[in-house]
């Protein structure tokens, strides 16, 4: 059974990084990265290129929550972060000189705590300085309960074209069990105020809640469904390392139900005209989450902020970044020139383990070229693991695509591994 992870969209952490610090994605991934010599690899293009902006401060930091958040203590410095985040940015600008941004994500943290004037600082000086593909895709995190009707009408003015709100359930005894600062009504508030500020938006859902009842996911995600949004991204609640959760576990249903409220959203989703296209990812027809599809296709992006990660190609090399965590550090020692904590090449034998870490959580596969492509590398190179996951049932490949198939999906996690040794 897979146990879905929440997307790289809210936090780059989430990737598999040369620090070893994976955040939701763990054990093989911290073992697979190692470094390599320029001039062994030979891409024949760069991949498309995302900016991920991280905002590190949140109101209250949630049980579950292993990303990097701090709670705020009264105020947090918005115009000195700001003031980071643009020379974060002009540092890292030799490394992607000429290449076009596709899309912008702004995560957390809690980012609608910016105020209405800071979000369109932010977007201004990423406008200024870097090359913005005309439909360009921007993406801003969003938490119920810091909806303000006017401050998000200046979101979408200052160019804000996509939210992706936090819901997490609509029932406030499971939002109170979850830490959430919301409750159920302020949630449907948030998709009325979204509703009419913007025609993109994702809701972000958990299931498998402490004492949650198939009936009550059934009825949190139909309700999700009922708000008509664009996309949905529902994730089963996984109990991370170093969060008061794995501290203190709190009574979550078990297998058996779990995997019936997979299935239950499989059929709701489907009825509803969402197409599952990838683990936790449900879209109405041409709007999948771009920003997040150029992850799972090993695409490159450049993460500024506090804990930001960064993958970024070049024609003979591939380099992973991670940004100093702690905000004032990070702040502190992006004032001398250098956020920069831990970089390195992504070694030949992690290429493919990495690649396939990511392009296999997509339900409908990737083309075979697209290996290539992204690695530098023949798709001969992993033939004995994709000869062994074909002979297993879990994976089915042609000539032009590979895909994980029913059993591959169900078995994700042992599927990836394959790969690892490769």
């Amino acid at each position: 059974m897979i146990i879905p992870i929440k997307p790289v969209g809210v936090s780059l952490s989430s990737l598999p990084s040369q620090s070893g610090q994976s955040g939701q994605q763990d054990g093989p991934a911290q073992a697979a990265l190692a470094f390599l010599k320029p001039g062994s690899l030979q891409l024949s293009a760069l991949p498309p290129l995302s900016l991920y902006v991280h905002f590190p401060w949140c109101v209250k930091k949630c049980p579950y929550c292993d990303f990097n958040s701090h709670e705020v203590k009264g105020s947090f410095p918005e115009d000195i972060y700001l003031d980071a985040l643009r020379a974060d940015l002009e540092s890292a600008l030799p490394l992607i000189w000429g290449r076009k941004i596709y899309s912008v994500f702004i995560g957390g943290g809690t980012p609608s705590l910016l105020s209405a004037a800071g979000l369109d600082r932010l977007l201004s000086d990423i406008r200024t300085l870097l090359p913005l593909d005309i439909d360009i895709e921007i993406t801003m995190e969003a938490n119920p309960g810091t909806f303000e009707a006017e401050k998000f009408k200046s979101y979408r003015a200052s160019g804000i074209n996509r939210l992706s709100i936090g819901i997490q359930s609509f029932n406030s005894a499971h939002l109170a069990a979850l830490g959430r600062i919301h409750d159920g009504d302020q949630a449907r508030k948030a998709v009325e105020i979204a509703h009419a500020n913007f025609d993109n938006f994702n809701l972000d859902l958990m299931y498998a809640l402490p004492s949650q009842s198939v009936e009550e996911a059934r009825r949190d995600i139909q309700t999700a469904i009922d708000c008509a949004p664009p996309h949905l991204s529902l994730y089963h609640l996984t109990l991370e390392p170093n969060t008061l959760f794995a501290k203190y576990p709190p009574q979550v249903p078990d297998d058996d139900t779990s995997a019936d409220m997979q299935d239950m959203i499989t059929e709701l989703t489907g009825a509803a005209g969402y197409q599952h296209y990838e683990v936790s990812a449900y879209a109405k027809p041409k709007r999948q989450a771009r920003h997040n599809l150029n992850y799972w296709q090993f695409g490159d992006y450049l993460g500024i902020g506090a804990g930001a990660h960064s993958k970024l190609s070049f024609p003979h090399r591939i380099v992973r970044q991670a940004r100093h965590k702690h905000p004032q550090t990070y702040m502190e020692k992006m004032r001398t020139g250098n956020a920069i904590q831990e970089e390195g090449e992504i070694g030949r034998d992690a290429l493919g383990f990495e690649f396939m870490l990511n392009a296999l959580r997509l339900e409908d596969g990737f083309p075979v070229n697209l290996f290539n492509e992204r690695t530098g590398m023949s798709i001969n190179a992993i033939d004995a693991a994709l000869n062994d996951a074909e002979k297993k049932g879990l994976l089915y490949r042609d000539h032009a695509i590979i895909r994980p198939t029913e059993l591959g999906r169900r078995f994700l996690n042992d599927l990836q591994e394959m790969f690892l040794f490769e």
